[in-house]
Formats: structure tokens, C-alpha cells, sequence
């Protein structure tokens, strides 16, 4: 099945972070919730060291000039939801194309992959790992497999884990810690069924992020 994105000719990059990811999270000076459960822990490198890595890390020193600020509101966004720069430039630009507000608009299109669904509704303890699970095929949306993790879910599209998938640990261990948590009213999540529906796009009140978006639009308006 092919992605939305490039219905929309939005290019998706091979390329993945690969080093720590606790970096990530002091580089920004907030918790971006990239490792599941350890987030949450006494093992969270930012809950140790809430500093900013390298050497200037302990001194406080951040750049405070605007362009610096707008800088850092599109790296969380881009880090939260685990897309590369180029990728990351082509949603904006898609967002900007739509009507209403272009940051808004943004955020419901991230909120929207495929791979931020499956964490939301709790199929997989984090973004990254929700991409390793659906790139090994294990969901499927409307009965038919997608192995693509920017694929753009629709409102009234059903996920489902698929019967070979169903006793995957991974999956049962996230869904144990949602618990009684799961909050999204633009979701659906049925665990009897291991399934979960986008009700409706999600309005920028309802997305759990603390971010800025608007810094992202005045950082491309320039």
C-alpha cells in the first residue's frame, strides 16, 4: 500500500539517528519520552543529568537570540516524532498548503503516521520501536498489511495487530503499561481485539506535546 506521503510528494529518507537517544532529551531540556517505560524510571538519564551533554553542558549557556529559540522548538518537534530534516521540511510544506493554521496543521499530520498511532494507542512502548514493529509487517490498516511507518492513517481507518503478531511480548508489555491511562478522545482502542480506530484528526487542545509550533512557522517564514 503506498504512503501518503508520497501521494503528496513528500520524500521519506532512509536514514535514522542512531546514537543515545537520553542525548536528545537534555540537548532540548525536556523530556521527549524516545525510550518507552525507562522515561518513566529512576534509570532516565535526564532525571540524573538534566544538564545539556558536552562540555558547556553544566554551564547554562544557550544561545537566546530568536532564530535560536525558533531552532530549538523545530528540533523538538522533529525529535518527538522521530523525523529526519528533509522529511520534516516537506510536511510543513504540505501543512502550509492546507487551510487553516499551518503549525496546527503540522502537528496533525505527525499525529497522524502511522507509527506515532501505534505508539499512541499503545501496540509499542515508543516511536522507534512502533517503526521496527510495523516495518516487520506486523499491523495491518483496513485489512491490508503496511509496512510503512509515515503511512498517513485517515479518521474512520481501523490498526490492527495481525494474528501471527498477537503474542509478540513486546505488544502485550506495552499495552500492560498504558493501563487505565489511555486518554486520546480522537482514538478508539479496543486490547480484546488488539485494535484501535482514528476517530477523527485530533485537535492541537487534545495532542500531549509542549511545543511551539508557531516558532516553527516564523523559522521557515524567513
Amino acid at each position: 500500500m503506498p504512503s501518503a506521503e508520497k501521494a503528496q510528494g513528500i520524500e521519506v529518507p532512509m536514514a535514522r539517528y542512531r546514537d543515545p537517544n537520553c542525548k536528545l532529551c537534555r540537548r532540548e531540556g525536556m523530556k521527549l519520552f524516545l525510550k518507552g517505560s525507562r522515561c518513566t524510571s529512576d534509570k532516565c538519564a535526564f532525571e540524573r543529568r538534566g544538564y545539556a551533554p558536552g562540555q558547556h553542558g553544566q554551564s547554562g549557556r544557550r544561545k537566546g537570540s530568536e532564530y535560536g529559540f525558533q531552532l530549538r522548538e523545530k528540533q523538538k518537534i522533529r525529535r518527538i516524532y522521530g523525523i529526519l530534516e528533509k522529511q520534516f521540511r516537506n510536511y510543513f510544506k504540505t501543512a502550509a498548503r492546507q487551510k487553516g493554521i499551518t503549525g496546527e496543521n503540522l502537528l496533525v499530520l505527525l499525529e497522524c503516521r502511522l507509527d506515532n498511532l501505534v505508539y499512541r494507542l499503545g501496540f509499542a512502548p515508543s516511536r522507534k520501536a512502533a517503526r521496527q514493529l510495523i516495518l516487520h509487517r506486523h499491523f495491518s490498516v483496513n485489512d491490508r498489511i503496511v509496512d510503512i511507518a509515515s503511512f498517513q492513517v485517515r479518521p474512520g481507518d481501523i490498526i490492527r495487530v495481525r494474528e501471527k503478531s498477537r503474542n509478540l511480548d513486546i505488544i502485550h508489555s506495552s499495552l500492560k503499561e498504558i493501563g487505565k491511562v489511555f486518554d486520546y478522545p480522537w482514538l478508539r482502542l479496543d486490547k480484546a481485539k488488539m485494535e484501535g480506530e482514528l476517530l477523527e484528526k485530533p485537535k492541537r487542545l487534545d495532542i500531549p506535546v509542549t511545543v511551539q509550533e508557531q516558532m516553527v512557522v516564523e523559522l521557515y517564514s524567513k
